[in-house]
């Protein structure tokens, strides 16, 4: 059989145009952005150098700063704990339900929606009852007055009440993608397992979990980033309050550089966000590359 070798130049010629697009959109900007974090800038008027002192202030005299960071880990950890059990369910649907891809279905639908709308759906059913708030009518109506709350002006439970939104959003999103890798086992290498004594539970311990480990690091890479950009939903819901017990590292970049006017220190906290999210990346996938040579 001839196999046809396509020479190295008609290879750069197609793929030279994606990759100075790629370094357009998104390697020129991180550098645009580090230049502008060494600058004393509002955004408008002359700017003036100030070196590594943004990241200075940064780091060792924003208080705020850290809080955020420490939200947005918070936030990270949350959406990955929701994988596991969309791995449990993913086996359970594939296993007992007939067509489960459109149950599959039906999880996703939130996914699609816009952030947005989904912020201004929940914003509503957090309210207060007397503002018709659902989840408050609700607990009133089952006689649980005392569990009602302001769930979003309450500084200790505003940011916990936007975790359980993204939660309840991401989960289709992350069966979708636990379902298709349990589907793409061979049936045969479980037939294979039964004959030896292998079914159910024990099965999925030898066999499903360390094949879908591969698409399990998949899932726990996007929503780690995904939650350490976490913007929209926040915004929408709460804007970074109460006295700024929802700010995340996004939300502090997006307060400091357009409602504070400093643009240089804004783009101090991007950088940081740029960092921080390859080095977890980096992380991620050297913790997963052990997993997967200790389980093939």
């Amino acid at each position: 059989m001839n196999v046809l070798k396509v020479p190295a130049r008609t290879i750069a010629i197609f793929v030279l145009p994606c990759l100075i697009l790629y370094i357009g959109t998104v390697f020129v900007p991180i550098l645009v952005s580090f230049y502008t974090a060494m600058l004393d800038w509002n955004g408008i008027s002359d700017a003036k150098f100030v070196g590594l002192a943004n990241f200075k202030t940064l780091l060792f005299h924003d208080p705020n700063f850290w809080m955020s960071v420490k939200r947005t880990i918070m936030y990270a950890v949350f959406s990955i704990i929701e994988i596991p059990f969309c791995l449990l369910f993913a086996i359970l649907l594939n296993r007992y339900v007939r067509k489960g891809n459109r149950l599959v279905t039906l999880y996703f639908v939130p996914v699609i929606l816009s952030n947005v709308i989904l912020g201004q759906l929940w914003k509503t059913i957090y309210n207060p009852a007397s503002m018709g708030g659902m989840l408050n009518g609700v607990l009133i109506k089952l006689g649980l007055d005392s569990w009602t709350h302001s769930w979003l002006t309450e500084p200790a439970l505003a940011m916990y009440a936007i975790y359980f939104v993204s939660l309840w959003q991401y989960f289709g999103y992350h069966l979708l993608i636990q379902f298709t890798g349990v589907q793409n086992i061979p049936d045969e290498i479980y037939e294979a397992a039964k004959i030896d004594g292998a079914d159910g539970f024990k099965a999925d311990r030898y066999i499903t979990f360390p094949m879908v480990v591969p698409i399990f690091k998949i899932s726990v890479v996007l929503a780690f980033i995904g939650s350490l950009q976490a913007f929209e939903l926040v915004m929408v819901m709460t804007g970074g309050g109460p006295a700024h017990a929802t700010d995340t590292i996004a939300t502090h970049m997006y307060n400091m550089s357009f409602l504070s006017q400093k643009y240089g220190y804004g783009s101090a906290v991007a950088t940081f966000l740029v960092i921080f999210c390859l080095v977890i990346t980096v992380i991620i996938n050297g913790v997963f590359n052990k997993i997967e040579r200790k389980v093939t």
